[in-house]
Parts: C-alpha cells; sequence; structure tokens
C-alpha cells in the first residue's frame, strides 16, 4: 500500500478523497487477510474474493499522485532531492512492519509456518535488518515457508515496486510527451491482459517472490496502473459528481468484494473481470474522486482519516494476520465458527489500533523530524 502524499509539499491543493480511498482500500485489504487465513490455497472460494486488487489500485493512485505533486516541479526539483521526498515519506513505516513482524515472528510457529520453529534469532534478526532497506530477498533467506520476498512483513513486496516505480518515474516516466505514455499504457494493458485473461490462473495473484514467474506478475500488476495513473493525471479527466467519496468507496468495496467468476473450468473469465476493473472501474473511480469538490463536514473527516491511517494500516498489519492464520489452522476443524469470525474481528480491531499508534506516535513524529533535518525549505 503506498501513500503518495509529497512530504514537505504543501502549496497544492490536496486530493483527500483519493487519499480516502485509500485508506478504504487498505481496510479491505485487512479484511480480504482475515477471510484469506480459511482458504488461503483456495482462491475460487475466499470471501472478499478479489480484495488483492487493491494493490492495483493503490499502484494507480500512486500514479496519479506522484505527477500531480512532481510533474512541474523538475525546474527546481533535484532527482536527489526527490528520492529524499519518497524515502522519508514511505521508509519509516516499512522499518516499523519489519520490526512488528520481527517481535511477533516466534508467535506464529506451527503446523502453518514449520519454518519458525526451526529459524535462529539471528537469522530472523538478519531478515528484519536486510528488510528495513526494502532490497528483495532470495528464496534461500525464507524463514517462514511461503516464498516471500519479505517473510516478517508480507505486504512489503508492492512496496519495492513502488520503489521502482519511483526511480523509473525521476529517470525518464517524467520527460515523456502524453503520445509517448499513451503507447506505454496500450502496452503496459496488453501485458496486464496477457496475465490476467490468457496465464495458468486467471488473475493477477502474485509478485511477492524473487523468480521469474512471480516478477512477471508484480511488473504486470505494476506496469498498467502506474503509467495510466500519470496519463489521467496529465489529461485532468476530472469526473464532479456529488457525494463522490461516499460513491466511489460504495464502487470500490463492490468491485473488490465480488465473487470469483467462471470456477475452476473458464479461469480467463475471471482473468477478464480483473482487467476490466484495472483498466476501466479503477480510473473512472479515480476520476471521480479527484473531481470532487471538497466541503468541510463529516465526509471529509471520515476521508482524512482513512487517509492518514491507509498506509500504516496497509504495512503493519500482517504480522497480526501470520499469527491468525497459525491459529485458525490449529482451531478451525474444533472451534465454532461463530468464534473464529469473532477473533477476527479483533484482530481487525488490533490491527486498526496498531497502526493508528504507529502513525501518530511514530510515523507523523518521525516524517515531520526527517523532513526538518533533511528536505529543502520551500
Amino acid at each position: 500500500m503506498h501513500s503518495s502524499s509529497s512530504s514537505g509539499m504543501h502549496s497544492k491543493n490536496h486530493y483527500l478523497i483519493l487519499d480516502g480511498l485509500r485508506g478504504v482500500a487498505s481496510l479491505i485489504v485487512v479484511m480480504f487477510h482475515i477471510c484469506e487465513a480459511y482458504s488461503p490455497e483456495h482462491p475460487l472460494t475466499q470471501l472478499i474474493n478479489h480484495g488483492y486488487l487493491a494493490v492495483d489500485f493503490f499502484f494507480l493512485l500512486s500514479g496519479f499522485v506522484i505527477a500531480y505533486a512532481y510533474d512541474d516541479r523538475w525546474h527546481t526539483l533535484t532527482i536527489r532531492e526527490f528520492f529524499k521526498r519518497r524515502l522519508i515519506r514511505l521508509q519509516p513505516m516499512v522499518v516499523m512492519g519489519m520490526s512488528i513482524g520481527a517481535a511477533l515472528f516466534y508467535f506464529q510457529a506451527g503446523a502453518a509456518f514449520p519454518l519458525i520453529a526451526h529459524t535462529p534469532v539471528w537469522l530472523m534478526l538478519a531478515v528484519m535488518l536486510l528488510g528495513y532497506t526494502l532490497l528483495p530477498l532470495p528464496m534461500s533467506l525464507d524463514i517462514r515457508g511461503w516464498g516471500e520476498m519479505h517473510p516478517l512483513d508480507g505486504p512489503a513486496w508492492s512496496l519495492f515496486f513502488e520503489y521502482i516505480a519511483n526511480i523509473l518515474y525521476a529517470l525518464g516516466l517524467r520527460k515523456l510527451p502524453n503520445w509517448a505514455l499513451w503507447v506505454l499504457v496500450t502496452l503496459a494493458a496488453a501485458f496486464l491482459v496477457q496475465l490476467a485473461v490468457f496465464g495458468k490462473q486467471g488473475d493477477v495473484i502474485g509478485g511477492w517472490s524473487i523468480d521469474a514467474e512471480q516478477l512477471h506478475i508484480g511488473f504486470a500488476r505494476l506496469l498498467f496502473p502506474f503509467l495510466a495513473g500519470m496519463l489521467l493525471m496529465r489529461l485532468g479527466m476530472r469526473v464532479p459528481i456529488r457525494g463522490a467519496f461516499a460513491l466511489c468507496s460504495v464502487l470500490l468495496i463492490v468491485a473488490l468484494a465480488l465473487p470469483r467468476f467462471g470456477g475452476a473450468d473458464r479461469l480467463w473469465l475471471n482473468g477478464l473481470y480483473e482487467s476490466a476493473c484495472v483498466i476501466l472501474v479503477f480510473p473512472a473511480i479515480v476520476a471521480i474522486g479527484a473531481g470532487a469538490q471538497l466541503q468541510q463536514g463529516l465526509s471529509t473527516r471520515i476521508a482524512k482519516w482513512f487517509g492518514d491511517l491507509s498506509y500504516p494500516l496497509y504495512i503493519t498489519h500482517y504480522p497480526l494476520i501470520y499469527i491468525y492464520t497459525q491459529w485458525v489452522s490449529s482451531h478451525n476443524q474444533t472451534t465454532p465458527a461463530a468464534h473464529v469470525m469473532a477473533v477476527g474481528v479483533m484482530v481487525l480491531i488490533a490491527s486498526i489500533a496498531m497502526a493508528y499508534a504507529c502513525l501518530k506516535f511514530y510515523d507523523e513524529p518521525v516524517r515531520r523530524w526527517l523532513a526538518g533535518r533533511f528536505l529543502k525549505r520551500g
């Protein structure tokens, strides 16, 4: 999940509704992961079935907001300064997510994660320190058994791709004329459709491992939405509609919560739906959210709260999900479903509370200090 607000830059209008939508998507991700604990290997039957598409929505938002915040600043902004701003915005919570993952690692031991019991503390700490850099870890350092490039905090894989997008933007994408961006967006859309419709899974699930297949998935998921977000901003596509935050939230929730299409026999049908979501529905939601006229009121306060919470929630909740997944795997057959779901609700509440504490007592003060220490004024 990727917060793309620019540290230290306050002279532009802020797309508060887009921030709020990022928060809604983050909340759906947590709920999706809680539901996923019941059938982690069976995407056909998962509740909130398309919750993983929130990551693709994050990439689209990121492309839009990065282009909005920085496209017209390069006459005074250096590449070094751009990278400093992005690191200050994103990196503190990467460190916190890895630290929480390390603190809770041995509480996740059990049949679901058999490698944990045999992982020495020094190796776990080494994985944590390497995780602080966000450099992807090879399979040989998988201390959990899920093949993740960041086994202490799985969702950090998408931040790795977010940084790749930021690097590509700073080094070249920002210089492209719109016609060239159109060409890249079209090619990236074909790349995405090839994966979703013609791939062997019938979905875009994946991207979190360092091997050829997973990197293929990761780049297919990154390139279209990020490039399309940039193009959407540059073309000035805004759709002014009353009640935009509520409307966009409902559209996003429905898109991410619909059941799997086509079943096991027609995987391509689900791939078609996911392609349509990412290529058509998500850009429409962003265009509506960006076109809204902000008025002070309840929806504005809700959007701000969701927006502030979105990135901390996304990057810190998964260590709790690991614990819950292990607990469900050992209790699912003997514990009433209502009890299991009640524990899931407690995990959701704990995730929100932990994220809010991280935001207020760590992320905001640390970013303020870093911005004051390392960023140019004005």
